[in-house]
């Protein structure tokens, strides 16, 4: 292990861009399906990895739905988020904001409650036995309409005082934010904190229409704000939170090579990046590989990753307080 890496494994942060059903690993898929009597479509864990090669958004988007099968049961998705937890414990993430895909489950039969109560007893105990903090965020799948997230909103008032917010995720190319302007307007309503998917395979204008139109409070990826100078400078004076997920873009081409990543430049320009897992079980590494596999790959120096940490806690849906504490714990590390 080198020196950074090293440092890499110590510095505390958080992880603000992870989807709770995409860390299922391929071990878990098969011992959930044979505990439900789950048919899947793979001979062994060998050709689940080897049905990992993507080349777009959609291939990845098919194989994860069909993984999401095997989840039926309370228990699997409290083993599922515990066994993430477990992860990001030995990467020293400290605290971390956790997607969810309600739609995906109800769709296919699985109550509301099974998934909500899962999960918040999974984050419970973590909290407990870790000491890792957490909050929840209820995504909606932009590829299904307006009409599908009202109700998906309705159905998840019981949990709105353990739901840190919304997000917006799945397909993202002809499906712009404007198509779910009134829903973010009546979870903002609702008192629920705001943030979308905008600026990974879509253009910049869907980022604008995240801003101007969603109102969101963060913007998940965001890559693609680099190519209209006018939206750095706004994003930066902002001081928006962008969750940037290298080791997914590189798995989904939107860099073709890590070399090639925005992330620099991004840091360069003022803009508030932190680096985070995505789909951890499908593109090859937690947050402290994409923080490794970056900083090899584009130079990244100890004052950078730093920065990025610290704007992981800074950009979290955290208290001022509970901001305080944990960028403490950074200026502890480093002394």
């Amino acid at each position: 292990m080198t020196d950074l890496d090293a440092f890499i494994v110590g510095l505390p942060k958080a992880e603000l861009h992870l989807h709770i059903e995409g860390s299922l690993e391929p071990e878990q898929m098969f011992a959930f399906a044979r505990r439900n009597r789950v048919e899947i479509p793979f001979a062994d864990v060998e050709a689940v990895r080897a049905a990992y090669a993507f080349s777009n958004l959609q291939d990845f988007l098919d194989i994860y739905y069909a993984g999401a099968e095997v989840l039926r049961t309370e228990e699997d998705f409290h083993d599922l988020a515990l066994a993430y937890f477990r992860r990001a414990a030995a990467d020293n993430v400290r605290h971390a904001e956790i997607f969810f895909d309600p739609q995906t489950h109800t769709d296919r039969g699985i109550p509301f409650a099974v998934v909500a109560d899962g999960l918040l007893a999974g984050m419970a105990r973590a909290e407990a036995e870790l000491g890792v903090t957490s909050k929840l965020i209820l995504c909606f799948l932009r590829h299904l309409d307006e009409e599908a997230a009202f109700a998906t909103l309705k159905s998840a008032e019981p949990w709105l005082d353990r739901i840190i917010g919304v997000g917006l995720d799945s397909s993202e190319v002809g499906h712009p934010p404007s198509k779910f302007e009134r829903v973010f307007a009546r979870a903002r309503d609702m008192g629920l904190k705001l943030c979308a998917h905008a600026g990974e395979e879509g253009p910049p204008a869907y980022v604008h229409e995240a801003l101007d139109l969603l109102h969101v409070d963060r913007i998940d990826h965001g890559n693609r704000a680099m190519e209209d100078a006018g939206l750095i400078r706004r994003l930066a004076d902002a001081r928006m939170t962008l969750t940037v997920c290298p080791l997914s873009n590189l798995k989904l081409c939107v860099v073709h090579d890590l070399a090639a990543h925005p992330v620099p430049e991004m840091l360069r320009q003022g803009l508030h990046v932190t680096l985070n897992s995505d789909d951890p079980a499908y593109f090859g590494g937690y947050v402290n590989d994409n923080y490794r596999a970056l900083a090899r790959a584009v130079g990244l120096g100890r004052e950078d990753l730093v920065r990025i940490a610290r704007n992981s806690f800074e950009g979290a849906f955290l208290g001022e307080a509970e901001k305080a504490a944990r960028l403490a714990e950074i200026d502890a590390y480093l002394n």
